[in-house]
């Protein structure tokens, strides 16, 4: 029986509730040691449904000597459900069946494993609600920790619940709710006291356990042995009064105990074994499950706290607990032991050993070949501590920083690296270190010192010179001049076909992207760089053709991790090319996933496009909340990913809502370095000129207008020809341009803005008749598009001619979200829920909950009524 935990009951009984409903849900439980965290856990695992009939129940309870061993926290977990890994899509099943072994190395996207995960909880839900438990995750070894919270973030409608137990302070867990564990109240802290205990000792446990449950039931021990107490935290005085207990002991039992506190697993038989040279047997058992440190169950020996463990390992010696390690590293001797048995030879050896320091790197190099880099990560750092001369242990190091930049540790990445390039001297190791540091300051958003580092390394080796030189275009674009001139030039004396497309995009004559794409290999990561030089070349539909190619091969394979940025290319083509809701629905997958896959830089980003198509639409209190979302959590000293675009969507607001004063302020600073050469900088020019125009101050856009136009010449597109006609009509007047303007056939949008524009001269010049037809037009295509602003302005302009303006025609499918119109189309297709989450990675009970949510929006009860929609 729990005393006082009423609210934290409640809290997990209401999700359970959730659960058997459907509904899926995750929460964190926060406390100290001792407060009662596994005790919630121990209770929720007892629910029973409804009919009395227990919940299906998935446990782990991590440990802080697995925390390098990849998997160990998944493995506890999921292992009861591998049964069911064939009914998962090719790729997830794949990643998972080497991530425990029942299959070869798959080298996978890092967020593939979560997404497997996902897919295999929801199909083990389809028997009734589950619940996964994990006690201790702050010991989570990193690949679990991931790939546990990753499913946590994407869980909907499955019927799944994921309770973590957790350390204050530990355990980062951002985007899902929590639940601190207090104290428990004075009235309840007394019920876990013995009635027999004398008036004084009930008085002062109860002032030193401070509501700690733990402390409740272990000090009255320590207080009657006639210990004096002291000013320690309450942690330690409860290791230490755990430590008495283990003090008391006979040795043998203690050399037990100590044995399963570094091996941590609890199994018996190896246990035994090890401990068995050390002096300690079977026999040793009773007296410690005597004294209830140990509890043992079947051919498992579990210590009844976390700090009863961490008091055996405090109290031991040093020459001890390196005598335990080799003892544990002799018997773990079968092939499925060989990463602990690594872990423990590097345990016990206290300097240079390049035996168990090529042991330590092979185990690396199979968590690396398993997709776990963060394990790869400590492994090759803990090798290259353990090597015997300067160079290994400098390869090793950046073995370890690169194991890092793919694991997203960058802090570590670049501690690491900076590390290896202070043992060597050779040039082409330089080179390598610069690559690893320069992407990992870069993703980070410092752009300065990765351009620094990358434009440095590649003087150092000729073979990395290339490599090194197009990445280094990425910094400086973000740094403008005179960082991008200097890089183009240096680009431009390189026979390599990304440089020559860098080169081409900014300065020259573009060239064909598909022909480059060919030439730059079939990997998605080879190509993905091609896609933003297409809009800088004003290839918008060729962009849209490449990204939208590499989206279904990412989708096919499961590189998720790619997705956020593919998706926000095919956003921006979609938008360019007037698909707004289109673009409205890549950009909502593609923060939920750069937000589950923890990509700050993408989802500053995907934020800001989203700001400006809300500006589009005129929700101005959408847009600035996206913006001021776009702008937060930027590093500290860097600036947010999504800047240049947060300026777009303000300006255009204010521009749609008649603010044309701060509209030109805005927009102005985009032509300023150093965004004035990016995407949005070019294609905000004809906004600025609109702006200026309506504010009386033409002058302000002239020189932006003069490189636009000049722009619209060099890429040669008729789109960009016609929105350059329209820019020069609104500062020349020249009714002749506004005919070319329509002439050159523009996207919906902006072609619908021209005729707006040309029936407000029309209608200036009092020839109503010939604005009339323009307006109507543009009317229809804001009205199409959502383009709220832009329509009233047109109705408002049709009904000054004398002509009553029409109203917006409902629409079904703009009362779905975009993630259920996502689903519809699909499901449209024929695709069934399966086949639409493989595609989504989701659940495919999520994708049966957003056609449900759909269907009544759409007016439609099946598939089949579904196809016939225009969606």
């Amino acid at each position: 029986m729990l005393h006082g935990r009423a609210a934290e009951q409640d809290r997990i009984g209401a999700l359970v509730a959730r659960a058997r409903a459907g509904e899926s849900a995750a929460l964190v439980l926060r406390g100290g040691p001792g407060i009662g965290k596994t005790a919630l856990l121990d209770w929720a695992a007892e629910l029973t449904s409804p009919t009395g009939r227990p919940l299906r129940v998935l446990r782990a309870s991590a440990a802080e000597f697995e925390a390098e061993l990849p998997f160990a926290g998944l493995s506890q977990l999921v292992r009861p459900a591998l049964d069911r890994l064939d009914r998962l899509p090719a790729p997830q099943r794949q990643v998972l069946a080497s991530a425990f072994g029942l299959g070869g190395g798959v080298s996978a996207d890092r967020l593939l494993v979560g997404l497997a995960v996902l897919s295999l909880l929801a199909d083990l839900a389809d028997d009734g609600p589950l619940l996964c438990l994990v006690d201790d995750a702050h010991w989570l070894d990193s690949v679990s920790a991931e790939a546990l919270l990753f499913a946590a973030r994407r869980l909907h409608a499955e019927g799944v619940v994921m309770i973590f137990a957790a350390r204050d302070g530990v355990f980062p867990a951002p985007g899902l709710p929590e639940l601190t564990v207090g104290p428990l109240a004075p009235a309840d802290a007394v019920q876990l006291l013995d009635p027999q205990l004398a008036p004084e000792v009930r008085m002062r446990v109860l002032g030193e356990a401070q509501g700690n449950p733990l402390a409740l039931i272990e000090l009255p021990r320590v207080v009657r042995a006639g210990d004096a107490g002291g000013p320690l935290p309450l942690t330690d005085r409860l290791q230490a009064a755990f430590h008495g207990q283990v003090d008391r002991l006979p040795a043998g039992a203690r050399t037990l105990l100590l044995v399963a506190a570094v091996e941590d697993t609890g199994d018996l038989d190896v246990l035994l074994r090890a401990a068995a040279p050390l002096g300690a047997g079977p026999g040793d058992l009773r007296p410690a499950e005597e004294a209830r440190l140990v509890e043992v169950t079947g051919r498992r020996m579990r210590f009844r706290h976390p700090l009863v463990r961490a008091a055996v390992h405090a109290a031991a010696t040093y020459p001890e607990l390196l005598a335990v390690h080799r003892a544990l590293a002799d018997v773990l001797t079968t092939p499925d032991t060989a990463d602990r048995r690594a872990w423990h030879l590097a345990a016990a050896t206290t300097g240079p050993d390049e035996q168990v320091a090529a042991t330590l790197e092979r185990t690396a190099e199979q968590a690396r070949a398993r997709s776990g880099y963060g394990t790869a990560l400590a492994a090759f750092a803990r090798a290259a501590e353990l090597s015997g001369d300067a160079a290994a242990q400098a390869r090793r190091l950046l073995l370890a920083a690169e194991s890092g930049l793919q694991s997203g540790h960058l802090d570590n990445a670049v501690r690491l690296a900076e590390r290896a390039a202070g043992l060597v001297n050779e040039p082409d190791f330089h080179a390598r270190v610069a690559w690893v540091e320069g992407h990992a300051w870069f993703w980070q958003g410092g752009h300065q010192t990765a351009y620094d580092l990358m434009s440095q390394g590649a003087q150092l080796d000729p073979g990395q010179r290339d490599a090194l030189l197009v990445a280094a275009f990425h910094p400086a674009w973000y740094l403008g001049e005179p960082y991008l001139s200097a890089c183009l030039d240096q680009l431009a004396t390189l026979d390599h076909p990304v440089a020559r497309y860098q080169v081409a995009a900014v300065r020259g004559r573009p060239l064909p992207l598909a022909t480059v794409a060919a030439q730059v290999g079939a990997e998605p990561r080879d190509r993905v760089q091609l896609c933003g030089l297409g809009f800088v070349a004003g290839q918008d539909a060729e962009t849209y053709e490449l990204a939208s190619g590499l989206v279904a091969r990412c989708r096919a394979d499961g590189v998720l991790g790619l997705l956020p940025t593919l998706l926000f290319f095919l956003a921006e083509a979609e938008f360019f090319h007037g698909r707004h809701r289109d673009a409205a629905v890549s950009l909502d997958e593609a923060v939920r996933v750069a937000r589950d896959g923890s990509q700050p830089l993408w989802v500053s980003q995907l934020l800001a496009v989203q700001a400006v198509l809300a500006a589009v639409a005129g929700d101005e209190e959408r847009c600035q909340e996206l913006v001021a979302s776009a702008l937060d959590g930027a590093a500290a000293g860097a600036e947010a990913g999504g800047r240049a675009w947060t300026l777009w969507a303000q300006g255009l607001l204010d521009l749609g809502q008649g603010r044309a004063e701060s509209a030109v302020t805005r927009l102005a600073a985009l032509q300023e370095n150093p965004y004035a050469h990016q995407v949005c900088a070019y294609r905000s020019v004809p906004d600025l000129v609109e702006a200026a125009v309506r504010a009386g101050v033409p002058e302000q856009a002239r020189e932006a207008y003069t490189r636009f136009s000049a722009w619209a010449e060099r890429v040669d597109q008729p789109w960009a020809t016609s929105v350059a006609s329209r820019c020069r009509a609104l500062l020349s007047g020249d009714e002749q341009d506004y005919l070319l303007a329509l002439k050159a056939c523009g996207r919906p949008f902006e072609q619908a803005r021209t005729e707006l524009l040309y029936g407000e001269w029309l209608r200036r010049a009092r020839r109503k008749a010939d604005a009339r037809g323009r307006l109507h037009h543009a009317l229809g295509t804001f009205d199409q598009l959502g383009a709220a602003p832009w329509a009233a302005r047109a109705r408002s302009e049709l009904e000054a001619t004398g002509l009553r303006a029409p109203q917006p025609a409902a629409s079904a499918a703009a009362e779905l979200t975009p993630q259920e119109l996502q689903i519809a189309r699909l499901a449209g297709t024929g695709l069934s829920n399966r086949d639409i989450a493989a595609q989504l990675f989701l659940s495919p009970k999520t994708v049966a909950y957003h056609l449900y949510k759909a269907y009544p929006k759409l007016g439609v009860t099946s598939r089949t009524e579904l196809a016939a929609l225009a969606l």
